[in-house]
């Protein structure tokens, strides 16, 4: 993507964010400050709709960013020689062409609410886009409760290379791990498993 249509994007797109939170929107051309402002609002913006032509911008944007770091796939990856279903790959999982990638998600599953924070969780809806954090909302609201640890949830990617994004709470250990927590990230593998298998996605 152009250096100067990037800026063109991220100036309407920063302008229209401040202007619904009714805040002086920066005052830059630099594209890497819009950006800096650009995921601070996204990342702190509460799931709600945006209008057709804020989502069209914000689409070229998200998807020109993605392409230019260079779009991988999963059968890129390396085959195990042991099994070759299983395939270890290493990169930015935002380029990730698949079936399917997967989210450490929160228990609200609304994505990291810390601007420009670099937990995956925060880059996956950054890059996603907002309609993400619309579906999150949505699919929580009809459940009515939090995800449960070793839980998991499945979701369209937007503008992600990959088709889903299955989100799953692992447990917040802060000393050594117990057996418990053991067996919820064991949960998690499952939850994910499960639903790749009703899904029918294979990568």
């Amino acid at each position: 993507m152009e250096q100067e249509r990037k800026a063109q994007l991220l100036e309407y797109l920063v302008a229209s964010l401040c202007d619904e939170r009714g805040i002086d929107a920066p005052v830059t051309r630099s594209a890497d400050e819009l950006w800096s402002a650009f995921r601070a609002l996204v990342n702190t913006r509460p799931p709600m709709p945006a209008d057709e032509r804020w989502l069209r911008m914000q689409d070229e944007l998200l998807k020109g960013l993605i392409e230019d770091a260079g779009v991988a796939s999963a059968g890129d990856a390396a085959a195990r020689p042991a099994d070759p279903r299983i395939r270890l790959w290493r990169g930015d999982i935002t380029t990730l062409r698949a079936d399917a990638v997967v989210n450490a998600a929160n228990a609200s599953l609304l994505g990291c609410f810390v601007p420009g924070h670099g937990c995956i969780d925060n880059v996956i809806h950054t890059y996603a886009g907002v309609q993400l954090r619309l579906e999150c909302d949505a699919l929580m609201r009809r459940q009515g409760h939090e995800e449960p640890t070793g839980g998991a949830k499945i979701t369209g990617a937007y503008n992600l290379p990959s088709r889903h994004v299955v989100h799953t709470v692992g447990p917040i250990v802060a000393d050594r791990p117990t057996r418990r927590d053991r067996a919820l990230l064991a949960d998690c593998y499952r939850s994910c498993l499960e639903l790749a298998r009703s899904h029918r996605l294979v990568s």
